[in-house]
This record gives C-alpha cells, sequence and structure tokens, in this order.
C-alpha cells in the first residue's frame, strides 16, 4: 500500500498509524528536506527475498541520472547480479581433431621454414611426413598405408591454409576411418601400432631425388656470341654436339671429346647464326647472317646444299622429317624439301618483326613459331596463315617447347620485359597456366622421360630451373654461368642437358632421370593399353 508521507514523519521510521504492518520511507532525491518521499507500507506476512528485490528497484529509480547511468555502465543493467569464477573449461565436445592437427602442423613452422618445405627433397622431409603419417594414423584412424609426396602435401596445405581465418568457409571433406582392431595383427605382438601404421611403415619408400649443383662437364667456347635472338648450339641423336662460334662450325664428340671443325664462313665473309640437326642426327643445317641456309653432310664434312630466299639473317632452325623450316628477321618462315629444286617452297607470314623461335610438334602436323613481335603463331602443313594466335606475352618469345607426354601440349617463355612461363592447349586454343620466373626466358626444353621441363634464363639471375608439370614446383636450380643462358641442347639419352652463354663456356648437367613415369592412362580410348 502506498501513501503520501506525512510531513512531520521522519525519513527513516516506524508510526503507530499502522499497527500491523512496517512502513519505510525513502528521500526522493530531493537533498535534506524529507517532503516529496515515499512512504513504502510492507505487511509483516510478505516474504522477505520478495522485500530485497523490490527495495533494491525502489533505490535504482531514486538514484540520480548519473548514478544510474554509472550503474548501468559497470553491471551491464542486469536486475539480477550473475556471480561466475576465475577459470574458463572450454567444451571440446564439437572439436573437429582433423582440422585442428592440421592447423598445428601449419602453424608451428615459419614462412621460411615453409618455403624451405616446398624445396625440400632429401630423406629428412620424407621422414616428416611418414612421421606426420603415423600420427594421423594414432591419433584420428586416418588409415594411411603409404607415404605421401612431400610436393603433394605442401600444395594440400598451402591450398587450405587460403581459408584458415574463415572456419565456417573451410571444407575438408576427409573420411573418418575407424581404428583398426582386425585380426592381421597378432595378437601376440608387442607394438602398439595399428595394422594400418604397420602397412604404412612397410611400404617401399621412393629414392630422394639428387641433381648435382655442380656440371660435370665445363667446355670452353671462344667467340660463342651474346645475342638473344641467336640459336647456336644443338646435340644430335648420333651424340655429336654442334656449336656455332664466329664464323665457325664445330662438332664435339661425346664419345670420344674430339673436336672437328665442319666449315668456315669467313671465305665468303659471313658468319654463322644458327644450327640444327636432323631427326637421325646425319644432317646438320647451318644458318648465316647474310640470309643462306646450308645443309652439311657431318660423317662426310661436305656442303650438300646451299638454299636462298632470305633477306636477313636465320635465326631460327627445325627439321620435319625431310622438311626444313628457317625463320628470319625479313619477318618470313621459308618451308623446303632438300630433296627439291629451291624452287619449291612455302612462304609463311604472319610476324611482324624477326622471328627468332621455330619447334615443329611430335606429330609433325604443327609448327609453333615465337618472334620479336611478343607473338606465339601454330601453323599447320596445308595452310599459309596461323591456325592459332597467342598474344599474352608482353616480350620477344624465343623459347618454345612441345610436350612429348601430352598431345598439343605448348610451353612458351617471354623476355625481359614479360619473364613468364605460359603453356597452352592448342588443340582448343586456350591458355592453361602461366608463371613468373623472375627474370628473362631464353629457352625450354622438356625431359623424354618424366613430365618435367628444364629453362633457361638471362636478366638478371642467369639460372637454370627444373620445373615439374603441371605442378610447376621448381625440382632444382642451377647456377654458374655469368652472363645469359642463352643456348640449351638435350643429350639423345634425354638425361643431360648442356647450356651456352655469353661468358664462353658451355657446361654439362645431369638434371633429367632415366626412369620412366610408371602412370599408365586407363581410358578406353588409349588404345595402347589394348595391344598384346
Amino acid at each position: 500500500m502506498w501513501s503520501p508521507e506525512p510531513p512531520c514523519q521522519s525519513t527513516w521510521g516506524y508510526t503507530a498509524d499502522f499497527p500491523t504492518g512496517r512502513e519505510r520511507r525513502f528521500k526522493g532525491g530531493g537533498g535534506e528536506s524529507s517532503r516529496g518521499g515515499l512512504l513504502l507500507v510492507i505487511p509483516e506476512e510478505m516474504d522477505q527475498e520478495y522485500e530485497r528485490r523490490l527495495l533494491r528497484q525502489i533505490n535504482h529509480q531514486n538514484l540520480p541520472a548519473e548514478a544510474r547511468l554509472t550503474k548501468c555502465l559497470s553491471a551491464t543493467c542486469s536486475p539480477v547480479s550473475v556471480k561466475s569464477g576465475d577459470r574458463f573449461i572450454p567444451t571440446r565436445a564439437g572439436s573437429n581433431w582433423s582440422i585442428n592437427f592440421h592447423y598445428a602442423n601449419e602453424n608451428c613452422r615459419s614462412p621460411s621454414q615453409n618455403h624451405k618445405a616446398k624445396d625440400a627433397t632429401s630423406d629428412s622431409s620424407k621422414d616428416a611426413v611418414a612421421y606426420a603419417a603415423l600420427l594421423r594414423n594414432e591419433l584420428l584412424g586416418a588409415g594411411i598405408e603409404t607415404v605421401p609426396d612431400p610436393h603433394t602435401e605442401d600444395r594440400r596445405h598451402a591450398v587450405l591454409s587460403q581459408d584458415s581465418h574463415s572456419l565456417f568457409r573451410y571444407t575438408v571433406h576427409t573420411k573418418r576411418v575407424p581404428f583398426d582392431n582386425d585380426s592381421e595383427v597378432s595378437p601376440y605382438s608387442l607394438s602398439p601400432l595399428s595394422n594400418k601404421s604397420h602397412k604404412l611403415l612397410r611400404s617401399p619408400r621412393k629414392p630422394a631425388r639428387k641433381i648435382s649443383k655442380i656440371p660435370f662437364k665445363v667446355l670452353d667456347a671462344p667467340e660463342l656470341q651474346d645475342d638473344f635472338y641467336l640459336n647456336l648450339v644443338d646435340w644430335s641423336a648420333g651424340n655429336l654436339l654442334s656449336v656455332g662460334l664466329g664464323a665457325c662450325v664445330y662438332l664435339w664428340s661425346a664419345c670420344t671429346s674430339q673436336v672437328t671443325r665442319l666449315c668456315d664462313l669467313s671465305v665468303d665473309g659471313d658468319s654463322v647464326t644458327s644450327v640444327c640437326w636432323n631427326e637421325r642426327g646425319s644432317l646438320v643445317a647451318v644458318g648465316t647472317h647474310k640470309g643462306y641456309v646450308q645443309v652439311w653432310d657431318a660423317a662426310g664434312g661436305r656442303k650438300l646444299t646451299s638454299l636462298e630466299g632470305h633477306s636477313a639473317r636465320v635465326g631460327a632452325l627445325a627439321w620435319n622429317g625431310e622438311q626444313l623450316s628457317s625463320g628470319s628477321r625479313d619477318r618470313v618462315i621459308l618451308q623446303r624439301d632438300v630433296r627439291t629444286p629451291p624452287s619449291a617452297e612455302r612462304r609463311l607470314q604472319g610476324h611482324r618483326q624477326e622471328v627468332c623461335g621455330l619447334k615443329w610438334s611430335p606429330d609433325h602436323q604443327h609448327l609453333a613459331s615465337g618472334g620479336n613481335d611478343n607473338k606465339l603463331l601454330v601453323w599447320n602443313s596445308s595452310s599459309l596463315l596461323p591456325v592459332q594466335q597467342y598474344s599474352d606475352h608482353l616480350a620477344a618469345v624465343k623459347a618454345i617447347a612441345w610436350s612429348p607426354h601430352q598431345h598439343g601440349l605448348l610451353a612458351s617463355g617471354g623476355g625481359t620485359a614479360d619473364r613468364c612461363l605460359r603453356f597452352w592447349n592448342t588443340l582448343t586454343g586456350q591458355a592453361l597456366q602461366s608463371t613468373d620466373t623472375g627474370s628473362q626466358v631464353c629457352n625450354l626444353a622438356w625431359s623424354k622421360h618424366a613430365n618435367e621441363l628444364v629453362s633457361t634464363h638471362g636478366y638478371s639471375q642467369n639460372q637454370i630451373l627444373v620445373w615439374k608439370y603441371p605442378s610447376l614446383t621448381q625440382v632444382a636450380k642451377l647456377t654458374g654461368h655469368s652472363y645469359r643462358v642463352l643456348y640449351l641442347a638435350v643429350s639423345p639419352d634425354g638425361e643431360a642437358i648442356v647450356t651456352g652463354a655469353g661468358d664462353e663456356t658451355l657446361r654439362f648437367w645431369n638434371v633429367f632421370s632415366k626412369t620412366r613415369c610408371t602412370k599408365e592412362s586407363k581410358s578406353v580410348l588409349n588404345l595402347f593399353t589394348r595391344i598384346r
């Protein structure tokens, strides 16, 4: 029951006007005066807890506005105070231990360690991968039976770590395998490991691939020109290396290390600008600065023919059976059959500047040409116009290589202003992949046995890189040349390469493995798998 406060009463106290109850008087915030206050009459039988809550509410209403605001901010305006302890015990009922395990491995390594792990091919890195797989088996029941490839694992972790800060977009579809308790493990075994872990430890270990970073042979090559647009080194199927030095062409035998001089153009006041062996290794074509193309018999040491038609230097040559293609600074590509008279020729005009790269496809159906106009063109054997044109490069395209493992796959590299390695599907005309190498791309060559390729570079790092395709991970980085690595050739066995640079040296490296890829296509369209 509420009633106005009599003026004669004090602020707190009991009065005789209410013998059956208790009265309490509260100030209304008016200072020392008791007027304006309220008198609260509480029956004797009222619950004590309800009385305390009611008094607390009245006190809160009678406080000044500043005091109420301070109290509201400090106590978060909660009518009921909640007592909490000083310990936080998290719940782990919904934890995904496979994701947490992955985060622990990623977060414990610094960025420099992650970068080193990508290029690591030693036994210690594989031991770390095997140990991580063993922990997954024992702690998570992953059921891994073989040691995964370190490069594959690093790429998968790199993709997963891109969304590491967004938990709700993190999608990992891992099949949980229950812990292995079958009867294959002997009940008398003292090992605490599961059956899957035993299979993991017994799985065959692929030996670590080691590429020597020191050339196994270095030859002096005086007067080897430092010109990006020339092609002065080639390796024949007969294991003979042809090198154009100034006005002469020299042959070096990889079997006997003997050197012979094939020709000397100084008599005619000319110089060598390109050399190229035919597929059988019996004929070598020589392009000259005056625009001639000479064909020489390597065994007999005699000139068979001299072809005219170009008005400037011939910097690129490519054989296709008995047909010889030549690209010149006059922007024209000439295709001629060395068995027919010189008048029978095909003129391919598509580049606007010097042609500096020529390569025929392994099936002998398409010719790829690169020019100083930043264009990569693809020609067929029946048309005088290019069937495909790629203009993504920002500099001259000299480095061209067709893949011997995938039909229609073409790789190309750009010059100093581009520095990119690009891959094309010539069957559909689409761009596949690209990567910035960091320096001028001078040459490209595919491995004959594995899905790998090597690239040589100029400004500014002068390095040799071995790539794994299609992951485009660097298998090795070789250095040693002090000038641009402008020339590249692959040995007939497909294991070694030779590089030439403006420092007038030829360096031989063992970069490729002879072991073929064991992955076999299971497509029903692959007729070779059905032949017995």
